[in-house]
């Protein structure tokens, strides 16, 4: 009898940058996941819209000049460009060190800049992703980026909806849409 292959998670931290309080969302993925696949999964665990354009920046150091993202005019493209249709996390990470981390920016007009830590692998009984857990709300869909959500919250600016709590996390609403994502 063949041996059965218990599939490998990648265990993830993204937090977005520039808010204080951190706003953030730990995830267990698959890594036979494509980055597209990643995508959507980090758009359902933040709670975002996918309305915009987005990109993964990796590299050594600060310079984080490799970049995977769609095949788009409006993506920068540079040197070491990779589809993310084609690049699974596995390719990406399977010999890396952990933690290992990479940028994700949404929505380039607002520049929604978050960092990605990949913590470690682990053996799952399930082929989905999953939310472990997470800290406050993700900021409105075109909330101004860090700096017009952030002057919202600190009630500089009047304009969000009164039945927005940005303190409220709903683990079970993220885990919901996180289990909508198909992967593979």
């Amino acid at each position: 009898m063949a041996k059965q292959v218990t599939p490998e998670h990648y265990e993830l931290k993204v937090v977005l940058y520039q808010i204080e309080p951190s706003i953030w969302r730990e995830v267990s993925i698959p890594s036979s996941a494509t980055f597209l696949e990643l995508h959507h999964v980090l758009q359902a665990a933040m709670g975002w819209e996918d309305k915009h354009l987005h990109e993964f920046r990796h590299g050594k150091g600060k310079r984080l000049t490799s970049v995977i993202a769609s095949v788009d005019e409006d993506i920068v493209q540079g040197d070491d460009f990779r589809d993310e249709n084609e690049v699974t996390l596995k390719e990406m990470l399977g010999r890396k060190r952990f933690p290992a981390r990479m940028l994700y920016r949404y929505d380039f007009r607002e520049d929604w800049i978050h960092e990605i830590a990949f913590l470690r692998k682990v053996e799952c009984d399930e082929g989905m992703a999953k939310v472990l857990d997470g800290e406050r709300n993700c900021p409105p869909e075109d909330a101004g980026g860090a700096h017009g959500y952030q002057a919202c919250v600190d009630g500089d600016l009047d304009w969000m909806d009164d039945n927005y709590d940005p303190a409220k996390f709903d683990a079970k609403l993220a885990q919901n849409r996180v289990a909508k994502v198909k992967i593979g």
